[in-house]
């Protein structure tokens, strides 16, 4: 479990012994339970202390109780990830995968990982779906008091059920796993003790296609005896409120929540002993009144079931579950890492505002949930937590732009001294806690705010001498960690938390600099596969509820971006096999429709540069830029996939689309029409333009930006693009402008007031108007921070050459300006951690740099006399490891092998 989103520990580079493997993974996951492929991908990362080291092979084994299944045998590939090459893997099996690599001088240094196979036939299950049943217990609520007053939506909402079975075991435990899912959300218990640390699970997926269950190992909490094992089981995405739905009720999946699980104990002499879900579960109500993501959670402490998973609990009455049978066709073992705590973020400020009412700040906006500390409150007492990001003017909590979400919980107390309240089958987006109906003085120690999203490894720190810059980050991060809750969500607070297509891969970039998301973006994309239409449109949002669009310019084309952007990234061509016949399918799909490649018909809702402002770039233009990228991706991927055919006609293709693009939206004087700033920005970032024609463009973007003040109108599709190509082509420091910027609208501007994530829209707050339109403003999505990706790869200067491949080929180009004296990051390519930083001061310039011993690099120093350029003090031509290249007017360009270096030159 993390505890921090913080960047991990690479081992210490001066205590290496010398070429080190570190960060071993399975299927991209550190030690993984439960994986659901015979021939999974093993990957590791290289550090060494010595200029110049290399892995110049390496050896994969894989072992079974001590006995070796497969040798890779020594090979000399540069890569650090390969394929189980041995026969197909068992199931439910534990693995030891051992990896040695030899440097350039012979030296071999090993290290090792496990992981664990999942169950791979469906024959293999043995448990069926239960659920409640209504003629064994025909009640909705214990049959006490309502000592809360629900809205007319909660009402509507059952109460989780608690499920047990109790087993003897008669026999010693060599091991134990548990195997489970829901539809809906679970949370499991053997002998008192909860097991794993995994939040809202199995997650969100197309359960009509695709239900994931997941791997505990409950080795240690099973003993000789009695035994209980047992579940919590709420609503959640399966038959609770999702987006906007105003319904009674949403079910957009099911109208009962339904537990599988199978334990599967291995005793010495090769029995089993299994326990599944049946009929022979028995189940109860609870103190969880109601729950819901959208609508909160409701706990009543006197209706505690005490020691329920424990032996010798008395059960009796408690009812028979009622068994659905054991279709378990739609099984997947879990692919990605689940929705974590990860954080506490303690309470800042409490201010009274009446006896017994408080707004608690936690000073940062959030998704999660609270801990509330009870004191003194008498058995009955009713406690009332609503959440919200922002006050009103008066101080009160602002809740208008939650929409129909009522994201309250409650709390009866049952009159101990001491009593703690954190529900466990919702999620609230917040920064402010109105706590009503609480006994005596509530301290700041009282709340604590905890942390959920999907626990993503983090891979990347940035930071520089700005203190408004970093402030931007933070707020990059925490609007990244908020939405990433099981899938890429547009927004943790209100009544929509969806999937949206065009946000995801607008941000994909930036949040790959943040995070190892690539499993977490593979889950995703396998739910966007699933719900293509026969005829090869993309819904606008996965997974598909809510909205009947399908084929949205920008929000469709995540069919290609996605999957080629993660390739690039983390160079797994697996994501291209998977992906490819989506992404054919996508892009015929609207090339049928647009026989002149002119991308006006079947455009569907057509968002257009979604939050622009102030102006309207024409969507003809935003649809067909689009349409020649998803063409350009599918005709690399098909390159890369040895399609010869398929790849040179994409090729001409988007030849063909470049031209008619041109023809048709570019005029006489260089204008695109619509003379927007995304309007030129997507020609000149897709490559549409021909060479002469990027410099007139360019020249019109600038002198928008100027006539405006410097001051940009963007909205989602152009903002990632806006200072990447003004740094491109020559005008970093009007990029750097509209950095430090801090009048509406900008980035700095929701800084000055406060924000503590990137807001939906430019207008969520402003000075003269207030609150923006409650009707969608969200003040936690992640869209208008993709400017993150610039932040790490120019003014850092850790990017790949255009041809590389998960950044294998590295280009160190920093890009001193603005305001900054100094700016430094780290992130984790696939082979290894690469590190940059720079500083001027006293007319020098100083650029520390690390690449890993998976890589090589292209370094751009900038300066403003090539001749002053030293490494460790000496000439550039005497520096180990390195070759010059060239000295430009303000550039010195030379290539290194992997090492550390530092560069000093004039500024």
């Amino acid at each position: 479990m993390t505890t921090d989103w913080v960047l991990s520990e690479t081992p210490a580079v001066t205590e290496l012994p010398g070429l080190t493997a570190y960060d071993l993974r399975c299927e991209h996951r550190a030690d993984p339970l439960g994986i659901g492929t015979a021939r999974p991908r093993l990957s590791w990362r290289l550090a060494s202390p010595t200029r110049g080291d290399r892995q110049e092979a390496f050896r994969v084994r894989v072992l079974r109780d001590g006995v070796q299944v497969w040798d890779s045998g020594w090979r000399s590939e540069r890569t650090t990830s390969v394929d189980h090459g041995g026969a197909p893997l068992t199931s439910q099996t534990d693995y030891v995968w051992q990896l040695e690599v030899r440097d350039a001088a012979g030296a071999v240094t090993s290290a090792e990982a496990t992981f664990a196979t999942g169950l791979f036939h469906d024959d293999e299950w043995q448990a069926h779906w239960i659920e409640h049943d209504y003629e064994t217990d025909p009640y909705f609520e214990p049959p006490v008091d309502r000592a809360e007053p629900r809205t007319v939506r909660q009402a509507t909402i059952a109460p989780p059920r608690y499920y047990r079975r109790s087993f003897e075991l008669t026999q010693p435990i060599t091991r134990a796993r548990l195997y489970a899912t829901a539809h809906g959300l679970y949370q499991f218990h053997a002998n008192g003790r909860r097991i794993g640390n995994d939040e809202l699970t199995p997650g969100w997926t197309d359960y009509r296609e695709r239900v994931a269950y997941q791997t505990y190992d409950v080795t240690e909490v099973l003993r000789a005896g009695e035994n209980v094992i047992g579940a919590v089981l709420g609503e959640g995405w399966w038959s609770g409120y999702v987006g906007w739905d105003t319904r009674s009720h949403a079910h957009h999946y099911g109208k009962k929540p339904q537990l599988l699980a199978q334990l599967v104990v291995d005793h010495p002499d090769g029995s089993q002993t299994v326990v599944a879900t049946d009929g022979r579960w028995v189940e109860h109500v609870g103190p969880i009144r109601f729950a819901d993501l959208l609508m909160g959670e409701s706990y009543d402490a006197r209706l505690e079931l005490g020691d329920w998973s424990s032996a010798g609990y008395d059960a009796s009455e408690w009812a028979p579950a009622g068994d659905l049978g054991g279709d378990v066709s739609t099984l997947i073992a879990a692919t990605t890492d689940p929705v974590r705590v990860t954080e506490d973020v303690p309470a800042v400020a409490v201010t009274a505002v009446e006896p017994g009412r408080f707004i608690v700040d936690l000073g940062q906006n959030l998704a999660g949930r609270v801990r509330l500390r009870v004191r003194g409150a008498g058995a009955g007492d009713r406690i009332r937590l609503r959440h919200g990001e922002m006050l009103q003017a008066d101080g009160e909590l602002y809740t208008a732009n939650l929409r129909t979400a009522d994201a309250t919980d409650y709390f009866v107390s049952a009159g101990a001294t001491e009593e703690f309240f954190e529900p466990i089958f919702t999620v609230h987006g917040f920064r402010y806690v109105e706590v009503d109906g609480y006994p005596g003085e509530l301290t700041a120690d009282d709340v604590t705010g905890r942390v959920l999203h999907s626990d993503t490894p983090v891979a990347g720190r940035f930071e520089c001498s700005d203190p408004g810059v970093n402030q931007l980050l933070s707020n990059i991060r925490w609007g990244q960690r908020g939405n990433f809750v099981s899938v890429p969500t547009d927004c943790p607070q209100r009544d929509e938390r969806l999937g949206w297509t065009a946000d995801a891969q607008i941000f994909l970039p930036t949040a790959a600099y943040q995070a190892d998301v690539l499993t977490f973006f593979e889950n995703w994309f396998a739910d966007l596969a699933v719900a293509q239409t026969d005829e090869g449109a993309i819904p606008d949002v996965i997974p598909h509820v809510i909205t009947g669009r399908h084929g949205t310019p920008a929000w469709a084309d995540a069919a290609t971006i996605v999957p080629w952007t993660l390739y690039r990234i983390y160079g797994d061509e697996r994501v291209l096999r998977t992906a490819w016949p989506v992404m054919q399918r996508w892009v015929d799909y609207v090339h049928r429709a647009n026989p002149d490649l002119i991308w006006r018909h079947r455009t569907s809702g057509h968002y257009g540069d979604w939050l622009q402002v102030g102006v309207r770039t024409d969507r003809d233009v935003l649809a067909t830029a689009y349409f020649a990228r998803s063409v350009e991706f599918t005709a690399a991927t098909a390159e890369v996939l040895g399609l010869t055919d398929e790849a040179a006609a994409y090729r001409a293709l988007w030849t063909k689309i470049a031209a008619a693009f041109v023809a048709e939206f570019v005029d006489a004087e260089g204008k695109v029409r619509g003379d927007t700033q995304t309007g030129y920005l997507l020609p000149l970032a897709f490559g549409l333009l021909p060479e002469q024609a990027e410099q007139v463009a360019v020249k019109h973007l600038v002198a928008d930006l100027e006539l405006r003040g410097r001051s940009l109108t963007t909205g989602f599709a152009g903002v990632a693009l806006l200072c990447p190509i003004l740094t491109r082509y020559g005008y970093a420091e009007l990029a750097y402008d509209l950095l430090h910027d801090d009048r509406y609208p900008s980035w700095g501007y929701s800084i000055k007031h406060g924000a503590t994530t990137i807001w939906e829209r430019w207008d969520g707050w402003t000075e003269e108007g207030g609150f923006g339109p409650v009707a969608m403003n969200s003040f936690n999505h992640y869209s208008l921070g993709s400017v993150g990706e610039w932040l790490y790869g120019d003014v850092a200067g850790i990017s790949q050459a255009p041809e590389s491949i998960g950044f294998r080929d590295l280009v160190i180009k920093p890009c001193p300006g603005g305001r900054l004296t100094w700016a430094e990051a780290s992130y984790d390519i696939p082979s290894g951690r690469v590190s940059t930083r720079w500083e001027i001061a006293d007319g020098t310039l100083t650029l520390d740099v690390t690449v890993p011993p998976g890589a090589d690099a292209t370094i751009h120093i900038p300066t403003s006399n090539p001749a002053s350029t030293q490494e460790s003090g000496h000439p550039l031509t005497d520096a180990e490891g390195i070759t010059l290249r060239e000295a430009g007017a303000d550039t010195t360009t030379c290539r290194v092998a992997p090492g550390t270096y530092h560069f000093t030159a004039q500024a």
